[in-house]
């Protein structure tokens, strides 16, 4: 997913079953960071690192909050958290 500006014709679709799908990996509990990268790999058939890539525009996509603003929002605060230490 690209990032596309406010209000354009983007933003008004819905978002894609595979965002939607994004949003449901992370909002489920991992017992470590090896089984949810199987899990993004085998239900996704994505590498951790275009998920990841997907997921952060996806938490600057008004549409993501609107689906799903509990999970939105805990991931951009420690998005933001992560950003501040560096």
């Amino acid at each position: 997913m690209t990032a596309h500006p406010p209000n354009g014709p983007a933003e008004s679709a819905p978002l894609s079953d595979r965002d939607r799908a994004v949003l449901a990996v992370e909002r489920q509990s991992w017992a470590g960071a090896g089984a949810k990268e199987r899990a993004i790999r085998e239900r996704l058939r994505l590498s951790p690192t275009r998920y990841y890539q997907l997921l952060n525009a996806l938490l600057d996509d008004r549409r993501a909050l609107e689906e799903d603003p509990v999970t939105v929002n805990r991931l951009r605060r420690v998005r933001d958290a992560r950003r501040g230490r560096r």
